[in-house]
């Protein structure tokens, strides 16, 4: 393998265990900051860097108090000659979140940065400096890529349970030492309350860290906020941000599920007070940006905007869609014409372009639903399409028509190498999509791969739909309905791309890091 050797970050993770351990975290972690008069600001969330490039990257914090943050970077571990970055001051209209933006970085180098927050009035008075590092993508082919990918945590009221050790994929996770985490949405669930305990298929009780927050769906700021927060109480999760950057989407669970713009809430659903979606949307948008280090798009672009490019280097480019935010309503998805599709059509015109654009040996095609898996929303009372197959094996319908038309000019403008990763259905498997099989035949083959869940609910494999070709070559999943996470089925793949061949492999794992199936894809092909 080509890629930098596993030991580097191993032992990077090895000496900072000391530093990660002494992080106590207060007794109402989940609760506003207490505005302390004595002592000094405190990181007890941990850090974490996000959307990191070849000269650049987002660094991120929370403080228990009003505070000035301060990243130092540095080549060594021992911060000598450290360069000072001066960020936001950090307060209670972002929750006391910041992100600062290192930028003139160098190229595929280790950095290793710590964040001290100071207070505000006295800028000599700093708190204990969390420390982190992150790797920037590469300036040179020969140094390959690695990153994994999964989605849907503390799902299905599934949160953190101490007795099984909390989010321990996160771990195995991190072993791999990734360049990267692509966190394929449903980050948090905003719509699932999580309770003290729940009762085990075998007779046994699962048991969660609560909070307040936590205790009902989230309807106000606070609350969002609060749903974002919670993870955070998870110590290997905190020690996989501070070492391993997030590229991070969104789907449906950061606000409810199955949402789309414009849907009003029944007045049935006594947990809602508040009926608009797209009201509850906005506040989740707000808690998302607050809780996640994630570039902001070019000025005079659509605010908010989720979906972006990352470019890795000359081997990668990873394609960040957002196919909640700009959808149309869900339906039987038997339209004969449907413009909005599922991307709506200025998301899908940036894509068409981006790729075209696109130098990378690989485009991966980060969506955070599947394009083939038939995945139904009963949640309106009637039998609707929630991501793009409608189980009909024929001509495309509905949002299928707008999959169809992004396949064709990848087809027709010879765009190689992409590759479609997912999350969203809760097991894990591959697919290939291939002409000869499909109704609609203008494209040429691909692979999507499906992972997840890190920490939910894990359900039976869903249908394929035949419109598009595929084949489903693996898949692993319960024979039963959200089965918890001390019943297995948690999963996370991994993209490893080999820096002198080019080849892209990808292994769908378990949590403990077990390797159930593995892909080899060859480099300079538009279809395979």
């Amino acid at each position: 393998m080509s890629h930098r050797p596993l030991p580097d970050r191993r032992a990077v993770l090895r000496g900072s265990l000391a530093a990660s351990a002494a992080l106590t975290l207060p007794t109402a972690l989940g609760t506003a900051p207490a505005f302390a008069r004595s002592g000094r600001p405190r990181a007890a969330w941990g850090v974490q860097t996000g959307d990191v490039t070849r000269d650049s990257a987002l660094v991120w914090v929370r403080s228990d108090r009003p505070a000035r943050m301060i990243v130092e970077t540095s080549a060594t571990e021992s911060f000598r000659r450290p360069h000072r970055w001066h960020g936001p001051l950090l307060g209670a209209g972002t929750d006391f979140t910041g992100t600062t933006r290192l930028h003139g970085l160098p190229p595929g180098e280790r950095i290793h940065y710590r964040v001290l927050l100071a207070d505000p009035d006295d800028p000599r008075r700093t708190g204990e400096p969390v420390t982190g590092t992150f790797r920037t993508a590469a300036a040179r082919r020969r140094d390959g890529v690695r990153f994994v990918w999964s989605g849907d945590l503390a799902g299905q009221g599934w949160g953190i349970n101490p007795d099984l050790g909390g989010y321990r994929i996160f771990d195995a996770m991190a072993r791999l030492d990734p360049d990267f985490f692509l966190f394929s949405g449903d980050t948090v669930y905003a719509d699932g309350p999580i309770a003290a305990t729940a009762a085990l298929p075998d007779g046994g009780t699962w048991r969660n860290i609560t909070t307040e927050e936590k205790s009902k769906v989230a309807e106000t700021l606070a609350e969002f906020r609060g749903a974002f927060r919670y993870n955070l109480l998870d110590e290997n999760l905190r020690r996989f941000n501070a070492h391993v950057p997030s590229v991070v989407q969104w789907d449906d669970h950061e606000v409810r599920n199955n949402w789309y713009p414009g849907q009003r809430i029944a007045d049935t659903d006594a947990r809602y007070t508040e009926k608009s979606v797209d009201v509850l949307a906005a506040r989740a948008r707000r808690a998302f940006g607050e809780y996640f280090p994630m570039s902001t798009p070019r000025p005079g672009a659509r605010e908010g905007r989720v979906y972006r490019v990352l470019r890795q280097g000359p081997l990668l480019d990873v394609f960040v869609l957002d196919m909640r935010t700009y959808r149309g309503a869900n339906s039987p998805g038997d339209q004969v014409v449907d413009p909005q599709g599922i991307l709506g059509r200025e998301q899908l015109e940036w894509l068409e372009r981006e790729l075209a654009r696109s130098r990378a040996v690989w485009k991966v095609i980060a969506a955070d639903m599947p394009i083939g898996l038939v995945v139904p929303d009963t949640t309106e009372g009637r039998q609707n399409v929630e991501a793009v197959a409608q189980g009909d094996p024929g001509a495309p319908l509905g949002r299928e028509l707008q999959i169809a038309e992004l396949l064709r000019f990848v087809k027709h403008r010879r765009i190689t190498g992409t590759v479609w990763l997912t999350a969203d259905v809760h097991h894990t498997s591959a697919q290939h999509y291939q002409p000869s099989r499909a109704a609609f035949g203008d494209f040429e083959p691909f692979w999507e791969f499906v992972s997840g869940p890190l920490n939910a609910g894990a359900f039976p494999a869903v249908a394929l739909d035949g419109t598009f070709g595929p084949e489903r070559v693996f898949v692993k999943a319960p024979t039963a309905s959200n089965v918890s996470p001390a019943g297995g089925h948690q999963y996370f793949g991994e993209v490893d791309i080999g820096g002198d061949s080019g080849v892209l492999t990808v292994r769908l794992r378990e949590q403990d890091g077990t390797v159930l199936y593995t892909k080899r894809l060859q480099p300079g092909l538009v279809g395979q």
